[in-house]
């Protein structure tokens, strides 16, 4: 018995024995797989970055489908069809063996803010031999954007008047070694902010597009509106500059700027033809009237207001001015105390006037289908206040009617001059034209007389269902559609030719009434017409 005992007790240690060594075989730590990623830790934005991904098996088992990523941070540019994930496969890693250490690089070019951290990730996953488990160890790197290499500022006046013209800058330059394409801007407007327009356009009133910034390049963005608010309000406007990569938006730049609303010492506000804002049209005569009143509890002596008038409509030599004098040079009127007796004193709460007139040409060179929306501006300046005054400016349309006997339209017939009894068919062509804006719905109407009749005949048959004809007022309508700025003028007009009947013994007869052209003007919101007078038979064309 005490033989079974101790051969039981000799059997036991020999399995535990075996189970250790098996038990050995068959786990596996993987903290003998040391994976690291090595850089800097500090780089300027747009430097290459170099990035050292390092593994070494310090176990004693051969490691098996062995497989590396590695992940650059979001906001890395790397080289053209490369990918922010890269990955090495087994086919070219191998069995990873006992003591082996190998090393891979991976470049990019890191964008972001300065001060933020981007992490840099890197994964081996592995088979041991023997086993059927897989394993995988995990590293992070942080690189710090130490600096950017480009200036992104503001330019604005640290004091403004409510209500009054206001004008952001924004000015941006490169110091990076390499261009930046897809750049973008976003500025976020203060409370009291109205967007008026902005140089180059905008995007939805707060985001422009730049193109290519080349080194050692720059450029500008001048922001118009009107800034409203409470007397010592602070108003912050804030931007940013950032850089596309597909679908993501990297900042690369913030700037920050405080305005704060002051009361002017001189308060200054306009009128033209009585009007806040009225809308002006080409060939106008402009009535401006300029009042401005001392708000400060001390008196002044001996103003000068200045009006400085820009824009590509004003006639200037048809200025006219009672009180004031014209300088020529930078079509500016002067008023001071010397012609005006209101800007001798001007005592506190005391209020005063200034007025000119000007006519608007009735027409002028448009540069494209682009040069549009035009406005005519009236810049006053007076005891350190100065306000900016625009007035927008309709479009002009024009429709031009003409009647022809012979023609290869139709090919009219009967007598020519027309005879009793004998009817005689006539071709009418419309043609319309639009200068300075873009319009809506333009509409063409004329009045046919009582003995005109039409015979159904149109030309291009495309706008006959454009076509249509009241029997009732026997008024004729050509729906032409949506013009652009410069249809018409710049290019082909849009035309129509219809055929009419006359059957009548005298001369000259009315063939066609006046012509009326109207249409709704997308810049100024009004709608606008002319007319083109009727036409009788003594001005048909043979």
């Amino acid at each position: 018995m005490k033989k079974f005992i101790i051969f039981v007790a000799i059997l036991g240690v020999g399995l535990a024995v075996v189970g250790f060594w098996y038990w050995q075989r068959t786990t596996f730590s993987k903290e003998v797989v040391k994976l690291e990623i090595l850089g800097h830790s500090e780089t300027d934005a747009g430097q290459v970055i170099e990035y050292t991904v390092k593994y070494k098996n310090n176990g004693d088992i051969n490691l098996q489908e062995a497989r590396l990523v590695f992940e650059f941070p979001a906001s890395t540019i790397v080289e053209e069809g490369q990918s922010l994930r890269q990955e090495i496969g087994s086919d070219q890693l191998g069995d990873i063996y006992p003591g082996e250490e190998k090393v891979f690089i991976f470049k990019g070019r890191l964008m972001g803010k300065e001060g933020d951290a981007k992490i840099a990730k890197a994964s081996l996953s592995y088979t041991p031999k023997n086993l059927k488990a897989s394993y995988e160890s995990r590293t992070e790197f942080a690189a710090v954007i130490k600096t950017v290499p480009l200036t992104f500022d503001f330019d604005v006046p640290t004091k403004t008047q409510s209500g009054s013209n206001f004008k952001i800058s924004l000015n941006y330059f490169s110091r990076f070694e390499r261009p930046l394409n897809n750049l973008d801007v976003k500025v976020e407007y203060p409370s009291g902010f109205e967007f008026s327009r902005s140089n180059p356009k905008s995007m939805g009133d707060a985001e422009w597009e730049i193109p290519v910034l080349n080194a050692a390049e720059g450029g500008r963005i001048d922001i118009f509106g009107i800034l409203r608010g409470d007397i010592s309000e602070q108003k912050i406007i804030r931007a940013t500059l950032g850089v596309w990569q597909g679908d993501n938006f990297m900042p690369l730049k913030d700037a920050t700027a405080t305005v704060e609303i002051g009361g002017a010492d001189v308060y200054v506000y306009s009128q033209v033809n009585s009007q806040d804002k009225y809308v002006a049209s080409p060939g106008d005569n402009l009535h401006y009237e300029i009042f401005f009143k001392n708000t400060t509890q001390s008196p002044f002596t001996n103003l000068t207001l200045v009006s400085r008038l820009e824009g590509r409509a004003f006639d200037f030599g048809s200025v006219r001015v009672n009180s004031g004098q014209i300088s020529t040079g930078d079509n500016s009127i002067i008023f001071d105390s010397t012609n005006n007796s209101q800007l001798q004193m001007l005592s506190p709460g005391g209020q005063g006037k200034a007025e000119f007139w000007i006519n608007l040409k009735s027409d002028w060179q448009a540069s494209g289908s682009g040069d549009r929306n035009f406005i005519v501006r009236n810049t006053v300046s007076i005891s350190g206040t100065q306000e900016q005054f625009d007035t927008k400016i309709n479009s002009k349309l024009q429709a031009f009617q003409k009647i022809i006997y012979n023609d290869e339209v139709f090919g009219n017939s009967g007598p020519f001059p027309p005879a009793s009894g004998q009817p005689t068919t006539f071709t009418i062509g419309w043609q319309a034209k639009n200068y300075y804006n873009d319009v809506k719905n333009v509409k063409i109407k004329a009045t046919l007389p009582a003995n005109i009749k039409l015979t159904g005949k149109v030309f291009p048959e495309t706008e006959t269902s454009n076509f249509a004809y009241d029997s009732a007022s026997r008024e004729i309508v050509w729906t032409v559609g949506d013009m652009a700025s410069g249809q018409g003028v710049l290019n082909n007009a849009p035309s129509i030719f219809f055929q009419v009947e006359l059957n009548a013994p005298y001369l000259p007869v009315q063939l066609i009434g006046d012509a009326k052209i109207s249409g709704e003007d997308q810049w100024t919101g009004q709608t606008i017409s002319s007319t083109y007078p009727g036409i009788n038979t003594s001005s048909v064309n043979n």
